[in-house]
């Protein structure tokens, strides 16, 4: 997993980057609250949960669920 966060590959996958922000902050707090394990890069820095949610929606592991306009 690389450092940055694959925000151009994110962005393909939600309508906007509102949509985008949105969806990361939910999935870091899923994250922070389920304890979930922190990756660690080849240097040994953990990343951040946003990083994670981001990569993770970037990579099509995340499924965004969207409320319809009825």
């Amino acid at each position: 997993m690389s450092k940055r966060p694959l925000i151009e590959e994110a962005l393909k996958k939600v309508n906007n980057r509102y949509e985008l922000v949105h969806a990361a902050v939910k999935l870091a707090k899923e994250l922070y609250e389920t304890g979930a394990e922190s990756y660690v890069t080849e240097e040994g820095i953990p990343l951040k949960k946003t990083v994670i949610a981001i990569n993770e929606i970037a990579k099509g592991r995340a499924i965004i669920i969207r409320k319809s306009n009825d």
